[in-house]
Protein backbone atom coordinates (compact mmCIF):
# COMPACT_ATOMS: atom_id res chain seq x y z
CA UNK A 1 0.00 0.00 0.00
CA UNK A 2 2.73 2.24 1.06
CA UNK A 3 3.46 2.76 -3.03
CA UNK A 4 0.29 3.76 -3.56
CA UNK A 5 0.68 6.82 -1.46
CA UNK A 6 4.17 7.34 -2.69
CA UNK A 7 3.04 7.57 -6.20
CA UNK A 8 0.21 9.72 -5.44
CA UNK A 9 2.33 12.10 -3.76
CA UNK A 10 4.79 12.20 -6.42
CA UNK A 11 2.20 12.87 -8.92
CA UNK A 12 0.99 15.39 -6.71
CA UNK A 13 4.37 17.13 -6.24
CA UNK A 14 5.00 17.20 -9.86
CA UNK A 15 1.67 18.74 -10.30
CA UNK A 16 2.54 21.72 -8.09
CA UNK A 17 5.53 22.10 -9.74
CA UNK A 18 3.94 22.70 -13.14
CA UNK A 19 1.51 24.82 -11.38
CA UNK A 20 4.11 27.00 -9.42
CA UNK A 21 6.49 27.21 -13.25
CA UNK A 22 3.18 28.53 -14.80
CA UNK A 23 2.64 31.08 -12.40
CA UNK A 24 6.70 31.78 -12.93
CA UNK A 25 6.76 31.86 -16.69
CA UNK A 26 3.57 34.29 -16.53
CA UNK A 27 5.41 36.89 -13.85
CA UNK A 28 5.37 39.38 -16.78
CA UNK A 29 2.29 38.54 -18.06
CA UNK A 30 -0.27 42.12 -17.89
CA UNK A 31 -3.21 41.26 -16.16
CA UNK A 32 -2.13 37.67 -15.29
CA UNK A 33 -3.58 35.93 -12.02
CA UNK A 34 -1.06 33.45 -9.65
CA UNK A 35 -2.63 29.93 -9.55
CA UNK A 36 -2.77 27.92 -6.38
CA UNK A 37 -2.30 24.13 -6.28
CA UNK A 38 -5.46 22.50 -3.98
CA UNK A 39 -4.81 19.25 -2.99
CA UNK A 40 -7.41 16.49 -1.21
CA UNK A 41 -6.51 13.09 0.66
CA UNK A 42 -7.71 10.30 -0.56
CA UNK A 43 -9.87 7.45 1.46
CA UNK A 44 -10.99 4.08 -0.05
CA UNK A 45 -14.43 3.97 0.19
CA UNK A 46 -14.26 0.02 0.66
CA UNK A 47 -12.50 0.77 3.87
CA UNK A 48 -15.21 2.07 5.46
CA UNK A 49 -16.04 1.62 8.83
CA UNK A 50 -14.03 3.04 12.10
CA UNK A 51 -12.30 6.74 11.61
CA UNK A 52 -9.73 5.57 13.88
CA UNK A 53 -8.71 2.16 11.65
CA UNK A 54 -8.74 4.47 8.26
CA UNK A 55 -5.29 4.52 6.49
CA UNK A 56 -5.23 6.97 3.32
CA UNK A 57 -4.52 6.13 0.28
CA UNK A 58 -2.73 9.12 -0.86
CA UNK A 59 -3.35 12.83 -2.21
CA UNK A 60 -5.13 14.26 -5.32
CA UNK A 61 -5.51 17.05 -7.71
CA UNK A 62 -8.41 19.15 -6.06
CA UNK A 63 -8.12 22.08 -8.12
CA UNK A 64 -6.57 24.50 -9.39
CA UNK A 65 -7.46 27.91 -8.37
CA UNK A 66 -6.77 31.25 -9.48
CA UNK A 67 -6.01 33.87 -7.17
CA UNK A 68 -8.10 36.91 -8.45
CA UNK A 69 -5.95 39.74 -6.65
CA UNK A 70 -5.61 43.45 -7.38
CA UNK A 71 -2.00 44.12 -9.38
CA UNK A 72 0.32 46.87 -9.22
CA UNK A 73 -0.50 49.72 -11.87
CA UNK A 74 2.19 50.47 -13.99
CA UNK A 75 1.89 53.79 -15.90
CA UNK A 76 2.53 53.22 -19.83
CA UNK A 77 1.85 56.43 -21.36
CA UNK A 78 -0.14 54.71 -24.08
CA UNK A 79 -3.95 56.39 -24.06
CA UNK A 80 -5.49 52.66 -24.67
CA UNK A 81 -4.04 50.72 -22.28
CA UNK A 82 -6.18 50.52 -19.91
CA UNK A 83 -5.92 49.17 -16.70
CA UNK A 84 -8.96 47.65 -14.35
CA UNK A 85 -8.73 48.93 -10.25
CA UNK A 86 -11.22 46.75 -8.94
CA UNK A 87 -13.06 43.18 -9.25
CA UNK A 88 -14.41 43.84 -12.84
CA UNK A 89 -12.91 42.43 -15.97
CA UNK A 90 -13.27 43.62 -19.95
CA UNK A 91 -15.78 42.38 -22.23
CA UNK A 92 -14.66 41.09 -25.30
CA UNK A 93 -15.92 39.97 -28.68
CA UNK A 94 -14.62 37.65 -31.08
CA UNK A 95 -16.54 36.74 -34.06
CA UNK A 96 -19.51 36.55 -31.42
CA UNK A 97 -17.63 34.77 -28.99
CA UNK A 98 -18.04 36.41 -25.60
CA UNK A 99 -14.78 36.40 -23.65
CA UNK A 100 -13.88 38.28 -20.23
CA UNK A 101 -10.21 39.63 -19.49
CA UNK A 102 -8.01 41.91 -17.18
CA UNK A 103 -5.30 42.17 -19.68
CA UNK A 104 -5.78 46.12 -21.17
CA UNK A 105 -3.46 46.34 -23.83
CA UNK A 106 -5.71 47.65 -26.44
CA UNK A 107 -5.37 48.97 -29.96
CA UNK A 108 -7.57 50.10 -32.98
CA UNK A 109 -7.72 47.65 -36.17
CA UNK A 110 -8.33 49.75 -39.45
CA UNK A 111 -12.04 49.99 -38.63
CA UNK A 112 -11.79 51.98 -35.56
CA UNK A 113 -12.39 49.34 -33.33
CA UNK A 114 -10.47 48.87 -30.03
CA UNK A 115 -9.39 45.13 -29.83
CA UNK A 116 -6.85 43.06 -27.54
CA UNK A 117 -3.88 41.82 -28.76
CA UNK A 118 -5.34 38.53 -30.11
CA UNK A 119 -8.22 41.21 -32.16
CA UNK A 120 -11.26 40.51 -30.03
CA UNK A 121 -13.41 43.88 -29.78
CA UNK A 122 -13.74 45.57 -26.74
CA UNK A 123 -17.38 45.87 -25.84
CA UNK A 124 -19.13 48.82 -24.53
CA UNK A 125 -22.03 51.45 -24.59
CA UNK A 126 -21.76 53.70 -27.69
CA UNK A 127 -22.40 57.29 -28.38
CA UNK A 128 -24.85 59.41 -30.29
CA UNK A 129 -22.82 61.96 -33.23
CA UNK A 130 -23.74 64.61 -30.17
CA UNK A 131 -21.96 62.87 -27.81
CA UNK A 132 -24.39 61.17 -25.60
CA UNK A 133 -23.70 57.60 -24.32
CA UNK A 134 -26.53 55.34 -24.94
CA UNK A 135 -28.22 52.79 -22.60
CA UNK A 136 -28.44 50.09 -25.03
CA UNK A 137 -27.15 46.90 -23.94
CA UNK A 138 -23.26 47.01 -24.74
CA UNK A 139 -21.66 46.26 -28.09
CA UNK A 140 -18.22 46.18 -29.97
CA UNK A 141 -16.76 50.19 -29.41
CA UNK A 142 -16.06 51.65 -32.84
CA UNK A 143 -13.99 54.89 -32.83
CA UNK A 144 -15.11 57.21 -35.64
CA UNK A 145 -12.76 59.43 -37.37
CA UNK A 146 -15.27 61.88 -39.12
CA UNK A 147 -14.23 65.53 -38.18
CA UNK A 148 -16.45 67.62 -35.76
CA UNK A 149 -18.94 69.58 -38.02
CA UNK A 150 -19.31 72.92 -36.84
CA UNK A 151 -21.71 75.33 -35.00
CA UNK A 152 -22.49 78.40 -35.46
CA UNK A 153 -22.53 80.94 -33.01
CA UNK A 154 -25.56 81.69 -31.01
CA UNK A 155 -24.06 83.47 -27.91
CA UNK A 156 -21.37 85.62 -27.02
CA UNK A 157 -21.08 87.12 -23.71
CA UNK A 158 -18.08 89.54 -23.05
CA UNK A 159 -17.74 91.46 -19.24
CA UNK A 160 -15.37 94.59 -19.56
CA UNK A 161 -14.69 97.50 -17.32
CA UNK A 162 -15.02 100.85 -18.52
CA UNK A 163 -12.74 103.40 -17.96
CA UNK A 164 -15.10 105.84 -15.54
CA UNK A 165 -12.54 108.35 -15.84
CA UNK A 166 -12.82 108.53 -19.72
CA UNK A 167 -13.48 111.62 -21.77
CA UNK A 168 -17.33 111.97 -23.38
CA UNK A 169 -16.94 111.92 -26.79
CA UNK A 170 -18.85 115.03 -28.47
CA UNK A 171 -22.33 114.43 -29.81
CA UNK A 172 -21.07 116.19 -33.03
CA UNK A 173 -18.73 113.16 -33.59
CA UNK A 174 -20.22 110.72 -35.57
CA UNK A 175 -19.53 106.97 -34.56
CA UNK A 176 -17.30 105.47 -37.16
CA UNK A 177 -15.32 102.17 -36.97
CA UNK A 178 -12.44 104.01 -39.00
CA UNK A 179 -12.18 106.67 -36.54
CA UNK A 180 -11.03 105.97 -33.48
CA UNK A 181 -11.59 108.99 -32.15
CA UNK A 182 -15.09 108.29 -32.20
CA UNK A 183 -15.11 105.78 -29.44
CA UNK A 184 -13.41 105.30 -26.34
CA UNK A 185 -12.07 101.69 -25.80
CA UNK A 186 -13.45 98.27 -27.78
CA UNK A 187 -12.96 94.47 -28.15
CA UNK A 188 -13.27 91.59 -30.29
CA UNK A 189 -14.08 87.91 -30.65
CA UNK A 190 -14.00 85.50 -33.28
CA UNK A 191 -17.62 84.05 -34.38
CA UNK A 192 -18.81 81.10 -36.53
CA UNK A 193 -21.31 80.65 -39.23
CA UNK A 194 -23.24 77.24 -40.07
CA UNK A 195 -20.07 76.30 -42.28
CA UNK A 196 -17.56 77.07 -39.60
CA UNK A 197 -16.28 79.88 -41.49
CA UNK A 198 -14.78 82.85 -38.90
CA UNK A 199 -15.82 85.88 -38.81
CA UNK A 200 -15.07 89.02 -36.28
CA UNK A 201 -17.46 90.97 -34.10
CA UNK A 202 -16.29 94.19 -32.63
CA UNK A 203 -18.15 96.26 -29.77
CA UNK A 204 -17.07 99.45 -29.41
CA UNK A 205 -17.80 101.38 -26.00
CA UNK A 206 -18.63 105.64 -26.42
CA UNK A 207 -19.08 107.48 -23.22
CA UNK A 208 -21.80 109.77 -23.63
CA UNK A 209 -21.80 111.21 -20.10
CA UNK A 210 -21.60 110.88 -16.51
CA UNK A 211 -22.09 107.00 -16.30
CA UNK A 212 -23.65 106.27 -19.30
CA UNK A 213 -22.05 104.56 -22.35
CA UNK A 214 -22.94 103.61 -26.17
CA UNK A 215 -22.26 100.36 -27.48
CA UNK A 216 -21.61 99.66 -31.32
CA UNK A 217 -20.84 96.46 -32.93
CA UNK A 218 -19.33 95.40 -36.51
CA UNK A 219 -19.13 92.49 -38.42
CA UNK A 220 -15.63 91.89 -40.50
CA UNK A 221 -15.41 95.69 -40.42
CA UNK A 222 -18.78 96.74 -41.39
CA UNK A 223 -20.71 98.41 -38.55
CA UNK A 224 -24.18 96.77 -38.09
CA UNK A 225 -27.40 99.00 -38.16
CA UNK A 226 -27.22 102.71 -37.95
CA UNK A 227 -26.61 103.01 -34.89
CA UNK A 228 -25.68 102.01 -31.25
CA UNK A 229 -26.98 98.10 -30.51
CA UNK A 230 -27.50 99.20 -26.62
CA UNK A 231 -26.61 102.00 -24.14
CA UNK A 232 -25.48 101.13 -20.91
CA UNK A 233 -26.10 103.10 -17.80
CA UNK A 234 -23.81 102.43 -14.50
CA UNK A 235 -24.43 103.43 -11.04
CA UNK A 236 -22.79 105.69 -8.23
CA UNK A 237 -20.93 101.88 -7.21
CA UNK A 238 -20.13 101.50 -10.15
CA UNK A 239 -22.11 98.43 -11.43
CA UNK A 240 -24.38 98.29 -14.55
CA UNK A 241 -28.09 99.13 -13.49
CA UNK A 242 -29.76 99.84 -16.77
CA UNK A 243 -29.17 99.07 -20.43
CA UNK A 244 -31.38 100.29 -23.59
CA UNK A 245 -32.51 98.01 -25.38
CA UNK A 246 -31.77 95.71 -23.03
CA UNK A 247 -29.41 92.79 -22.75
CA UNK A 248 -28.90 90.26 -24.37
CA UNK A 249 -29.23 92.04 -28.02
CA UNK A 250 -29.22 90.03 -31.22
CA UNK A 251 -26.70 91.25 -33.67
CA UNK A 252 -26.69 90.22 -37.32
CA UNK A 253 -23.86 89.95 -39.35
CA UNK A 254 -24.15 89.09 -43.34
CA UNK A 255 -22.48 86.12 -44.64
CA UNK A 256 -21.61 84.54 -47.83
CA UNK A 257 -22.46 80.72 -48.65
CA UNK A 258 -24.02 80.09 -45.28
CA UNK A 259 -27.21 81.12 -43.31
CA UNK A 260 -27.44 84.41 -43.75
CA UNK A 261 -27.49 86.53 -41.93
CA UNK A 262 -25.38 85.14 -38.63
CA UNK A 263 -27.74 85.96 -35.91
CA UNK A 264 -26.50 85.86 -32.35
CA UNK A 265 -27.32 87.16 -28.73
CA UNK A 266 -23.99 88.98 -27.55
CA UNK A 267 -24.68 89.88 -23.46
CA UNK A 268 -22.37 92.17 -21.38
CA UNK A 269 -23.38 90.54 -18.12
CA UNK A 270 -24.58 92.68 -15.07
CA UNK A 271 -22.50 90.87 -12.48
CA UNK A 272 -19.04 91.27 -14.19
CA UNK A 273 -19.62 94.60 -16.22
CA UNK A 274 -18.70 97.70 -14.50
CA UNK A 275 -17.06 101.26 -14.76
CA UNK A 276 -14.55 101.82 -12.33
CA UNK A 277 -11.42 104.36 -12.42
CA UNK A 278 -8.82 102.15 -13.56
CA UNK A 279 -8.35 101.30 -17.25
CA UNK A 280 -10.50 100.01 -19.49
CA UNK A 281 -10.01 95.48 -19.22
CA UNK A 282 -11.54 92.36 -20.58
CA UNK A 283 -11.76 89.91 -18.36
CA UNK A 284 -14.14 87.19 -19.72
CA UNK A 285 -14.68 86.41 -23.89
CA UNK A 286 -16.71 83.76 -24.68
CA UNK A 287 -18.67 82.27 -27.51
CA UNK A 288 -20.43 79.07 -28.14
CA UNK A 289 -19.11 78.48 -31.69
CA UNK A 290 -16.71 76.12 -33.39
CA UNK A 291 -15.61 75.33 -37.07
CA UNK A 292 -15.04 72.27 -37.92
CA UNK A 293 -12.24 69.61 -36.25
CA UNK A 294 -10.48 66.75 -37.05
CA UNK A 295 -9.64 63.76 -34.40
CA UNK A 296 -6.54 64.73 -32.89
CA UNK A 297 -6.53 62.35 -29.77
CA UNK A 298 -8.02 60.12 -27.25
CA UNK A 299 -8.63 60.39 -23.39
CA UNK A 300 -10.54 57.68 -21.30
CA UNK A 301 -12.30 58.72 -18.05
CA UNK A 302 -12.31 56.74 -14.43
CA UNK A 303 -16.12 55.83 -15.52
CA UNK A 304 -14.57 54.17 -18.98
CA UNK A 305 -15.74 57.45 -20.71
CA UNK A 306 -13.83 57.45 -23.80
CA UNK A 307 -13.74 61.30 -24.86
CA UNK A 308 -12.05 62.58 -28.46
CA UNK A 309 -10.56 65.11 -28.84
CA UNK A 310 -10.63 67.70 -31.65
CA UNK A 311 -8.15 70.23 -33.10
CA UNK A 312 -10.94 72.87 -32.57
CA UNK A 313 -11.02 72.68 -29.32
CA UNK A 314 -13.58 70.63 -28.68
CA UNK A 315 -14.10 67.59 -27.15
CA UNK A 316 -16.84 64.69 -27.45
CA UNK A 317 -17.66 61.34 -25.75
CA UNK A 318 -17.28 58.18 -28.41
CA UNK A 319 -18.13 55.51 -26.58
CA UNK A 320 -18.07 53.91 -22.94
CA UNK A 321 -16.26 50.41 -21.57
CA UNK A 322 -18.23 48.10 -20.35
CA UNK A 323 -16.83 46.11 -17.05
CA UNK A 324 -18.27 42.65 -16.06
CA UNK A 325 -18.25 40.88 -12.89
CA UNK A 326 -18.78 37.41 -11.09
CA UNK A 327 -20.40 36.02 -8.21
CA UNK A 328 -17.02 32.97 -8.56
CA UNK A 329 -14.93 34.36 -10.46
CA UNK A 330 -12.47 31.25 -9.75
CA UNK A 331 -15.66 29.55 -11.89
CA UNK A 332 -13.96 31.15 -14.91
CA UNK A 333 -12.77 29.00 -17.67
CA UNK A 334 -9.17 29.78 -18.67
CA UNK A 335 -9.04 29.89 -22.45
CA UNK A 336 -5.36 30.70 -22.56
CA UNK A 337 -4.42 34.67 -24.31
CA UNK A 338 -5.27 36.26 -21.13
CA UNK A 339 -8.93 35.13 -21.65
CA UNK A 340 -11.65 33.77 -19.33
CA UNK A 341 -15.26 32.67 -20.19
CA UNK A 342 -18.25 31.98 -17.75
CA UNK A 343 -19.23 28.22 -16.73
CA UNK A 344 -21.63 27.58 -14.21
CA UNK A 345 -19.76 27.17 -10.96
CA UNK A 346 -18.91 31.41 -12.39
CA UNK A 347 -22.31 32.10 -12.97
CA UNK A 348 -23.42 35.04 -14.89
CA UNK A 349 -21.83 38.05 -15.38
CA UNK A 350 -23.27 41.58 -14.30
CA UNK A 351 -22.37 44.01 -16.65
CA UNK A 352 -22.26 47.61 -16.25
CA UNK A 353 -20.22 50.63 -16.25
CA UNK A 354 -16.71 51.18 -13.68
CA UNK A 355 -17.53 52.63 -10.78
CA UNK A 356 -20.85 50.62 -10.30
CA UNK A 357 -21.18 48.64 -7.65
CA UNK A 358 -17.56 47.17 -6.77
CA UNK A 359 -16.77 46.12 -10.65
CA UNK A 360 -13.96 49.35 -9.86
CA UNK A 361 -12.37 51.87 -12.40
CA UNK A 362 -10.28 52.15 -15.30
CA UNK A 363 -6.84 54.04 -15.72
CA UNK A 364 -6.10 55.39 -18.72
CA UNK A 365 -2.26 54.95 -19.73
CA UNK A 366 -1.79 52.23 -17.33
CA UNK A 367 -1.77 48.28 -17.25
CA UNK A 368 -2.19 45.89 -14.46
CA UNK A 369 0.96 43.78 -13.63
CA UNK A 370 0.98 39.79 -13.21
CA UNK A 371 0.33 39.20 -9.31
CA UNK A 372 3.23 36.43 -9.62
CA UNK A 373 5.37 36.87 -6.43
CA UNK A 374 8.09 35.29 -7.49
CA UNK A 375 10.20 35.47 -4.14
CA UNK A 376 7.10 33.37 -2.89
CA UNK A 377 6.85 30.97 -5.86
CA UNK A 378 10.83 30.28 -5.71
CA UNK A 379 10.07 29.34 -2.13
CA UNK A 380 7.13 27.48 -2.91
CA UNK A 381 9.23 25.60 -5.62
CA UNK A 382 11.93 24.71 -3.05
CA UNK A 383 9.23 23.25 -0.77
CA UNK A 384 7.15 21.30 -3.51
CA UNK A 385 10.83 19.74 -4.65
CA UNK A 386 11.74 18.65 -0.72
CA UNK A 387 7.80 17.01 -1.01
CA UNK A 388 8.41 15.12 -4.12
CA UNK A 389 12.22 13.97 -2.57
CA UNK A 390 10.45 12.74 0.42
CA UNK A 391 7.07 11.45 -1.52
CA UNK A 392 10.64 9.49 -3.54
CA UNK A 393 12.01 8.05 -0.51
CA UNK A 394 9.04 6.67 0.60
CA UNK A 395 9.16 4.33 -2.18
CA UNK A 396 12.70 3.72 -1.64
CA UNK A 397 12.11 2.60 1.97
CA UNK A 398 8.99 0.37 0.87
CA UNK A 399 11.19 -1.39 -1.52
CA UNK A 400 14.06 -1.76 0.96
CA UNK A 401 11.15 -3.11 3.21
CA UNK A 402 10.27 -5.46 0.65
CA UNK A 403 13.42 -6.93 0.03
CA UNK A 404 13.54 -7.49 3.83
CA UNK A 405 11.32 -9.83 3.66
CA UNK A 406 12.12 -11.34 0.35
CA UNK A 407 15.67 -12.17 1.97
CA UNK A 408 13.93 -13.85 4.96
CA UNK A 409 15.34 -17.56 5.26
Amino acid sequence: MGFEQALSGLTGAAQDLNVIGNNVANASTVGFKESRAQFADLYAAAQGGSGANQIGIGTQMAAIAPQFTQGNIQTTGNPLDVAINGNGFFREDTNGAISFSRDGQFSLDANGFIVNSLGGKVTGYPATAQGTISNAPPVPIQLSQAPVAPAATQNVAISVNLNATATPIPAATAFSVANSGSYNSSTSVTVYDSLGTAHTLSLYFRNTGTNTWDVYASGDGTQVGAGAVSTLTFGTSGTLSASNPALPVNVNIPVVGAQNPLTFAVNLPTASTTQYGVPFAVSSNTQDGYTTGQLAGYSIAKDGTISGRYSNGQTRAMGQIALAMFANPQGLVAEGGNQWTESAASGPPVVGAPGAGTMGVVQSGALEESTVDLTAELVNMITAQRVYQANAETVKTQDQVQQTLMNLR
